[in-house]
């Protein structure tokens, strides 16, 4: 049959142009010239997702794990609406994703007819959640607005951008020129520069200090080479749960995620700390109990955002430039710098303390990252969801060691855990990925398991089982005199829900056997399922701040 090439052909070359491998989505009524002309084109894989949700939240792991901008596919109205969860997730986590959705044809457009899809200002409900949202309107205006959405998401601060396309503009004949370089992508814009005099002011305060300390976040994602050679000075170093692994954490002076909230140990060293650096973080309400967590007075500020000055906790220099360049600049101009003799022992002594007396606190759990980590190799991709395993243990004492090996819901929303994990599946490169994960949270976006079994993805899923919202509970306790209500949740039976997918399972109900259940079946490719049954091996303990006073 023959075939006129049109604006969704267009959107299709596109994608390609710019290195497009992957394509999250749901074919629909309003998005069919886009994909038909994805499948023409050829050299794209669109992963055909259950839900849009889902999708969003894929596209959202992959360009995490690969570093890549992450690229989603969705229908008008429902569809799109179904997708804000992962861009507004994507924006938490400064994640660069272009999400392109459809539209009702323009005749229809904000006249509330009623229209199949229609909804009263889709852009607007995108604008909200994105870091900008654009409509093509115009076949002559398509290829710029491509250019401009994909460049602004892979833009310093990066994040999602929508644009949406009426369906009887993708459906517009065009002509098919040699486009060539002409849809390649224009250069994205620099990152601010720190000056020669910033730099040389952080210098000055760093030398005067005698027991310095990092804090970096996911902004501090490539500046694992001169933060390591600041911790060769002396530094010691915490992260966010976003900036996990960006310098491996079995360094003896990385705290990783074990940075202060529910630590005694480490929030008392806090106290002789005489500078802290935060790098590329924004010091986020859940790691430091909403900005109340005494962090060392005296502190500087990293970023490449000039509105993150100050932002969540004050600051005696703001140095605004791209992480790295600032990191490197203060390395070279530090000289032969090292910190107090006897700090790099200290540190490394208060981590190992800490680490185990938060593991102390973990009843039944206490073991848990410890043998997990020993049955999985180095590389392995760390995916977890907002639970109450991932706010103890998951975060704070499982050891991750690159820089894209780890992700969660950084805007901490429940049942997006799993799809983050099946979209960094795709980038995994032979690493095994291991997704944690709550019963309540699992269920969310069950559905998608059957995407991981339909692309044959290499996954282990850790469900711990607790038939409920287990800290919800801790909250009730702590706060509502112990009236637990609207908590208790029916679980499936998930050795047939693994049967019914073609997955390996097991059930694990005692602690001391995590890392025999973790080696057979993390030991062989495929899907497979490790149900926690913490019925039996007892209720986690409530972490900080939720415990009874």
């Amino acid at each position: 049959m023959s075939h006129t090439f049109n604006i969704g052909d267009l959107v299709a070359q596109f994608l390609h142009a710019i290195d497009t491998e992957l394509v999250f989505g749901i074919i629909s009524v309003h998005n069919i010239p886009i994909m038909d002309g994805i499948a023409r084109q050829g050299g794209i894989r669109v992963v055909m997702t259950r839900g849009e949700m889902g999708a969003a939240h894929m596209a959202d792991g992959y360009a995490r794990r690969s570093g890549k901008l992450g690229v989603l596919v969705s229908s008008t109205g429902p569809g799109a609406a179904n997708t804000v969860s992962g861009l507004l997730e994507a924006s938490f986590a400064s994640t660069p994703l272009l999400h392109i959705t459809g539209q009702v044809p323009r005749k229809f457009l904000g006249r509330d007819t009623g229209a199949t899809h229609n909804v009263r200002d889709q852009l607007g409900m995108l604008q909200s959640v994105c870091k900008a949202s654009y409509r093509i309107e115009r076949a002559e205006d398509a290829l710029r607005i491509l250019q401009q959405a994909a460049t602004e998401a892979l833009a310093a601060p990066m994040g999602p951008v929508s644009i949406e396309i009426p369906i009887d503009v993708q459906k517009q004949p065009i002509p098919q020129g040699d486009a060539g370089a002409s849809l390649a992508l224009p250069p994205i814009p620099a990152s601010p520069r720190a000056s020669d005099a910033d730099i040389a002011q952080l210098a000055e305060r760093v030398r005067a200090a005698r027991r310095p300390m990092l804090w970096v976040g996911r902004g501090a994602i490539d500046c694992g080479a001169p933060l390591q050679q600041l911790l060769d000075r002396g530094f010691g170093m915490a992260s966010s749960w976003a900036g996990r692994g960006i310098v491996p954490e079995d360094h003896a002076c990385n705290l990783g995620g074990l940075n202060g909230t529910g630590a005694p140990e480490v929030i008392a060293f806090y106290e002789s700390v005489d500078l802290m650096v935060v790098v590329g973080s924004r010091l986020r309400g859940q790691e430091t109990v909403d900005q109340s967590l005494a962090l060392p007075s005296q502190r500087v500020q990293i970023d490449l955002d000039p509105a993150a000055e100050g932002r969540s906790y004050d600051c005696a220099q703001f140095v605004c430039g791209d992480a790295r360049d600032v990191l490197e600049r203060l390395v070279a101009a530090l000289g032969n710098y090292q910190a107090e003799p006897g700090y790099r022992e200290q540190f490394a002594d208060m981590k190992q303390r800490a680490r185990q007396a938060f593991a102390g606190t973990l009843g039944p759990y206490a073991g848990f990252a410890e043998q997990l980590r020993s049955q999985l190799p180095r590389n392995a991709v760390w995916a977890r969801d907002i639970t109450v395993a991932n706010s103890t243990w998951g975060n704070r004492l499982f050891e991750v060691y690159g820089p894209r090996d780890a992700m969660h819901p950084v805007g901490a929303g429940i049942g997006q855990g799993l799809p983050l994990g099946i979209g960094a599946a795709f980038a995994a490169r032979g690493a095994k990925t291991v997704v944690l994960s709550g019963d309540a949270g699992f269920m969310m976006n069950v559905c998608e398991l059957w995407t991981a079994m339909q692309e044959q993805l290499d996954m282990l899923l850790i469900v711990m089982n607790d038939a409920g919202y287990g800290v919800i509970k801790h909250m009730q306790d702590a706060n509502f005199g112990g009236r637990r209500v609207y908590g208790d949740l029916a679980p499936p039976d998930y050795a047939l829900l693994a049967q019914s997918a073609g997955m390996a399972y097991r059930k694990l109900g005692r602690a001391d056997g995590l890392a025999e259940a973790v080696a057979q079946l993390a030991g062989a490719p495929g899907l497979a399922i490790l149900e926690v049954d913490m019925l039996a091996i007892g209720e986690a303990p409530p972490y900080f701040p939720y415990q009874k006073s």
